[in-house]
């Protein structure tokens, strides 16, 4: 989601700041001893916890907290003490009840980030450029655009018996533990519902979306957890087309490298080189510039970055779909739960029919979520309607989804034959207050009930009828 400078009051906060609060003071405080890291998280907080931080950070003493209230408004104090609460719980500020103090390490090295004080080399260490070692930024993107997509062409092409070509094995067990894609009953990996709508946002919630699994990963994986993310914010702080040494680097952060080219956030000549440049992938993590390029002399290396903003389907009220696009990518997840018929220059003709839909949500695709895609993603001649997409194809949608919701299997064991019909509402009522009844039926002396609750109920009879 877009970084703090472009959201408001009431906006939701970025999806790293729930999993720092998560984290425990002494491993924030490590954090926060590196200028790059305060700067970086600087720019993700919301504009009053940015405001009151900035309040606070030339003052030697702590402040009272009566006093910061007393600049504040009587309709700003909701957030107000929204953010001294979420910075409570960052650790940034220390002992909020009676008087505000920013955490002492923070203080320090932000001081530093914003003066350029001391040589912490937290924002790496630059090395000269050379005519053969250095890439340009065109080359840059090219390269961060061609390993992203790879990832997502990969998931919206697997399991359509396609052959896409194929991520490292860390980027698929990366998906696989983000439960973006699964393996179903020893088939290939398909995409999940969660990956569908994973494709319904914006490249830079992807990215966070990946890199937040990654950071869950890090202790199984015996990665110092606080490496993997001042590493990641000291990435979002350095200069695209830049080229860095390897030199300063923590074993752990060498590890990253390998991981972090997979996913196109760094781009190194050859793994042994001790030099690597971040991509526009990386350098944007923590700030409101789009992670991929928009504009570019390349060829159509944008159309991905470009269809987050600008719409590129027309869907009639006859189920005829028309995508004016070319890029591989849109037409592999249109192809997710659309019959595509024909293929021009910058056109794709489909339709979207019961067999399409069904396939789709039989993937895990909801209908919900095929109507939100084409919402997002409508081009902007069909924002001028009232409702945007037509009402018939959308109820069809979902009409075909309550079709598969109508039956439901379910494993379990029929139990009946028996000798009366006292046995029968005997057994009927233990099984009913174990909870394991599906279906009954007292005319003909018999009800099905759920695998889980067989042992109990077999032991039951077996009791009983041995007691008799």
């Amino acid at each position: 989601m877009p970084p703090a400078a472009a959201r408001g009051l009431d906006a939701i906060p970025h999806s790293l700041l729930p999993f720092l609060q998560s984290q425990s003071q002494n491993s924030l405080t490590r954090l926060y001893s590196r200028p790059s890291s305060c700067l970086a998280i600087f720019r993700l907080l919301g504009p009053m916890e940015r405001q009151i931080v900035m309040n606070l950070l030339w003052i030697d003493s702590s402040v009272l907290t009566s006093t910061l209230d007393s600049w504040i408004m009587r309709d700003g104090r909701k957030h107000y003490e929204a953010a001294i609460a979420s910075l409570a719980r960052l650790h940034i500020i220390m002992n909020p009840s009676s008087k505000l103090t920013l955490n002492s390490t923070l203080k320090s090295a932000f001081r530093m980030a914003i003066t350029g004080d001391g040589e912490h080399r937290s924002f790496g260490v630059p090395t000269e450029r050379g005519e053969k070692r250095s890439a340009s930024v065109e080359v840059l993107d090219a390269y961060a655009v061609e390993r992203w997509e790879t990832i997502l062409h990969f998931m919206v092409s697997s399991g359509t018996g396609q052959v896409p070509a194929k991520p490292s094995q860390g980027v698929l067990y990366l998906l696989q533990r983000s439960g973006l894609m699964a393996t179903m009953l020893g088939t290939n990996m398909k995409i999940t519902s969660a990956g569908f709508q994973f494709l319904l946002h914006s490249p830079h919630e992807q990215l966070w979306t990946l890199l937040l699994q990654y950071l869950h990963m890090a202790e199984e994986r015996q990665m110092d957890l606080v490496e993997v993310l001042s590493f990641l914010l000291m990435l979002s702080t350095m200069e695209l087309g830049q080229d860095y040494s390897t030199e300063n680097l923590s074993p752990t952060q060498l590890t990253m490298l390998e991981d972090l080219r997979d996913y196109g956030l760094v781009w190194q000549r050859k793994p042994s080189s001790r030099r690597f440049n971040p991509t526009r992938l990386a350098t944007t993590l923590t700030s409101s510039s789009p992670p991929l390029p928009t504009t570019s002399s390349t060829g159509n290396l944008t159309q991905h970055a470009e269809s987050i903003s600008d719409g590129f389907i027309i869907l009639e009220t006859n189920y005829r779909l028309y995508a004016y696009t070319d890029n591989p990518l849109q037409t592999a997840v249109l192809n997710l739960f659309a019959t595509l018929k024909s293929r021009f220059p910058n056109l794709v003709v489909g339709s979207i029919t019961r067999d399409s839909v069904k396939k789709a949500l039989a993937n895990g695709i909801s209908a919900d979520q095929i109507i939100s895609y084409l919402t997002a993603h409508a081009h902007p001649q069909m924002r001028k309607n009232n409702p945007l997409l037509p009402v018939t194809v959308q109820d069809q949608i979902r009409l075909w989804e309550l079709e598969k919701n109508r039956l439901k299997s379910q494993d379990g064991y029929l139990y009946t034959a028996f000798a009366s019909q006292a046995d029968y509402e005997f057994v009927l009522d233990y099984a009913r207050k174990l909870g394991v009844v599906l279906w009954e039926n007292s005319a003909k002396r018999c009800f099905f009930g759920t695998l889980e609750g067989h042992v109990n109920v077999r032991g039951f009879i077996e009791r009983r009828t041995g007691g008799g």
